[in-house]
């Protein structure tokens, strides 16, 4: 870590010595509970200082931080559990302490230092949750060593200076949250924390602090686009905005590059290998996720014969780097993510002869919605727990604000009604993984294997949010 890195939380100013003291403590109150290097510790919290503390003193033990979404519910809980086995828990979410053992982030810690070992690069550091296609989610696995990779990326393809200053709403239990947090720490950036998404105090704070990167997903590009006083903030500041997750909508970005002169750098990445490619930031293009950043290799390969595709012949995207995970849990799901040392992406896209990337589809049937992958077969457990559901089948569909939406289809067998249905998945689900409409049909299209046609259903039921 930078000693010139500073972050903030609302009124509190802390540099990285200050963060030292209380991380160290917060180790030795763990090691006094049990936890040793290897272990996994689970950390569902919002963004806060604490945070912070809580990641850097789980490394210091040479543990694994596992990181719970704290949008979860109880069944989200017990299942991530039981895959990843924690040791022990860290948060502040009365859900995750009333499943284990928790040290509270408002616990009192007395502050130490302490000199600990530097954990084994090859050991887990972090894990965190990615949906499958026809099944619950995976624990993604980072070495130190490979988180580590993908902070240099991070650095490297954004040209990040202590010079910079920077602000994260993103939840930090998603790869990205956390790999901005860390790198901003490394760079010795300046850093403020927002405990939730807000507009409007995002702008306020680019005016007042005067922030120079700022990072995007669709949601808050479309709410740029569409905010009736952005041109009464002052953005000057700004290098350039961020954009991932998702492929760009060049409408919306275009709208507010015109309303404040502030350009984008597109980028894409995955919570398997969190950057794959970037745009340049002098010279980015709107329709390109950019270039393999240096450190990953990136090819596109024919879904028909697995051999590479030709200049902008569209295949399915693969990539491998320092910066790859070691593998899921449950592990028996890692074998089919890869093509020999190369991981599948599961998306489509293809690579032109100057090596500048398109995403034009997918081939993975999960949904991602605002940055967070859904897998279908999670909302339709849930669905099919109801006693008026006979079948029913979960997609995604584009939508300009969220990425893709979410659409579910119900054969049912009693009258209900949508909106019973759709509370019903609110009230056992993150609230991200909501459908946006639920409609009905006679039966749900099938192969003789039972795989759902989802491809059919959109053609029957529309492929955009317009429709």
């Amino acid at each position: 870590m930078n000693d010139t890195s500073v972050l903030v939380f609302e009124e509190r100013e802390l540099g990285l010595k200050e963060l030292a003291a209380p991380a160290d403590g917060m180790a030795a109150t763990l090691e006094e509970r049990g936890v040793r290097a290897g272990d996994r510790v689970a950390l569902m919290s919002s963004n806060r200082p604490e945070f912070v503390v809580a990641v850097l003193a789980i490394w210091r033990l040479g543990a694994a931080a596992v990181l719970f979404s704290p949008a979860w519910k109880q069944g989200e809980i017990e299942h991530a559990t039981a895959i990843t086995r924690p040791a022990y828990a860290v948060g502040d979410h009365p859900l995750l302490a009333a499943a284990m053992p928790m040290l509270h982030l408002d616990e009192p810690i007395a502050p130490v230092r302490r000199t600990f070992p530097e954990p084994d690069p090859r050991s887990d550091a972090v894990l965190v949750f990615s949906s499958g296609t026809t099944g619950l989610p995976k624990a993604v696995r980072h070495t130190h060593a490979s988180f580590r990779a993908a902070v240099r990326h991070w650095q490297d393809a954004l040209e990040l200076t202590s010079r910079d200053r920077m602000q994260i709403a993103t939840p930090p239990s998603h790869i990205l949250g956390l790999l901005n947090i860390v790198t901003a720490l490394e760079t010795g950036a300046w850093l403020r924390l927002h405990r939730r998404f807000d507009l409007d105090r995002l702008l306020h704070h680019i005016e007042t602090d005067r922030i120079t990167v700022e990072m995007a997903v669709a949601p808050i590009a479309l709410a740029l686009a569409s905010h009736p006083k952005l041109e009464s903030y002052d953005l000057s500041s700004l290098r350039y905005i961020m954009w991932g997750a998702t492929p760009v909508t060049p409408s919306v970005a275009e709208a507010v590059t015109r309303r404040t002169g502030v350009g984008w750098v597109p980028a894409y990445g995955a919570s398997e290998l969190p950057v794959i490619s970037c745009n340049p930031v002098d010279g980015a293009r709107l329709d390109s996720a950019g270039r393999a950043v240096p450190g990953v290799e990136l090819r596109v390969v024919s879904m028909e014969t697995g051999e590479p595709a030709g200049p902008g012949e569209d295949g399915e995207i693969q990539a491998r780097s320092a910066s790859l995970m070691a593998g899921y849990l449950p592990a028996e799901a890692t074998a089919e993510a890869f093509d020999g040392d190369w991981y599948r992406t599961g998306d489509v896209g293809n690579l032109d002869a100057g090596g500048w990337l398109r995403l034009t589809d997918r081939t993975k049937e999960m949904i991602k919605v605002r940055g967070f992958q859904v897998a279908p077969a999670e909302i339709e457990a849930v669905l099919h727990g109801h006693p008026a559901v006979a079948d029913c089948a979960v997609y995604g569909i584009p939508d300009a604000a969220d990425g893709e939406a979410i659409i579910a289809v119900v054969a049912p067998c009693a009258p209900v009604d949508p909106d019973a249905l759709t509370a019903l998945i609110g009230d056992r689900l993150a609230s991200y993984k909501r459908p946006r409409r639920v409609l009905f049909a006679d039966e749900i299209p099938r192969l003789p294997s039972g795989k759902v046609l989802r491809r059919v259903l959109r053609e029957r039921h529309g492929r955009t949010t317009d429709q």
